[in-house]
């Protein structure tokens, strides 16, 4: 661990991995412009200069800053080898950033270490939203167990709440601000996964179907059909009709045989629920690539890939999944 009185700039450059796992999984808490760049530049330049793969994911409005703090239009050719993606679109759902964003990264650049700055929580996240952030963060640490990964996580002190700042020095190892490094005393991501793991609210009025296998071609069409009068194009009705087949089919051969299915409409979103007897016991299903999970997970896999939002809740009583697609 860095020592008290080292800088700010220092601490964030480096990291540290918690009792010899080579990942690493910092949060920077920052309050400025000033302060961001002083834990992200470095972080950036030191990895390319070490010749490690570089990804930077965070919302667009940081993207174009770092970008211009590390050359703007005309960086250096180290420097423009970095990957940049935009995160409210990237990681609009928290669900795929793992997947879709992180894994897909490392993956892709296995052999030594792989830089990443992701930043999955932003001001303007919805309260709907959060939940599902809150348990990505704390999944990271599991889903990146003894990979040489370094994951830098910004946190906007100025515009995050307290709940989140709390939530972020419970899922991170690894604390960084304006006064250094050190550890998180407060460190308990699976205790995150757990709080959040919450029953979902039931909505104010639905359309419903209930199922088995032999009536899944009624789901899609019901899907389909509910979707399109409630004001999704045929791209996303029909991506909702894919993702609810999926989950539905997942209800018939895992979840007890049979399930429900619920439709309708809220804050500008199409929602769709799929409810069975099923419980869900690995915390990172339809988080990471199939093949690397013992415990299958594509149906949600594919689910996080199609949708805008993703919402879970499962227990002994059984597993609802919320599918939230913009229109």
């Amino acid at each position: 661990m860095s020592p008290a009185d080292t800088s700010f700039t220092d601490t964030a450059t480096t990291g540290s991995a918690a009792d010899g796992d080579p990942f690493v999984h910092p949060a920077l808490f920052y309050g400025t412009d000033e302060e961001y760049l002083a834990g992200t530049v470095p972080f950036v330049r030191d990895g390319v200069e070490a010749g490690e793969p570089v990804a930077v994911a965070v919302p667009g409005a940081r993207l174009a800053t770092l970008r211009d703090a590390l050359g703007g239009d005309e960086p250096d050719a180290a420097v423009a080898s970095v990957t940049w993606l935009d995160m409210t679109e990237a990681g609009r759902n928290p669900g795929r950033i793992i997947p879709g964003v992180l894994r897909d990264f490392a993956d892709r650049h296995r052999g030594g270490r792989v830089r990443i700055i992701g930043e999955p929580i932003w001001p303007g996240r919805s309260e709907t939203e959060y939940p599902a952030c809150a348990q990505h963060e704390a999944l990271i640490n599991l889903a990146f167990a003894g990979r040489s990964v370094s994951i830098l996580c910004p946190y906007d002190t100025a515009g995050l709440d307290d709940r989140a700042l709390a939530d972020a020095r419970a899922t991170h190892p690894v604390l960084i601000d304006a006064d250094g490094e050190r550890a998180s005393r407060d460190y308990a991501p699976e205790r995150i996964v757990r709080d959040y793991n919450r029953p979902l609210p039931p909505p104010a009025q639905a359309y419903r179907i209930d199922f088995d296998l032999d009536a899944l071609p009624r789901v899609r069409e019901f899907a389909w059909t509910w979707a399109a009068r409630l004001g999704l194009g045929p791209g996303a009705a029909g991506d909702l009709e894919l993702a609810v087949n999926e989950l539905a089919a997942n209800s018939c051969l895992h979840g007890g045989g049979a399930g429900t299915a619920r439709i309708w409409s809220e804050d500008g979103l199409v929602v769709c629920e799929v409810r069975d007897a099923g419980t869900i016991t690995d915390p990172l299903a339809g988080r990471i690539p199939v093949e690397m999970s013992p415990h299958g997970g594509r149906g949600i896999l594919l689910v996080n890939h199609l949708a805008d939002l993703v919402r879970m809740h499962t227990g002994p009583d059984g597993t609802a999944i919320r599918v939230y697609m913009r229109p």
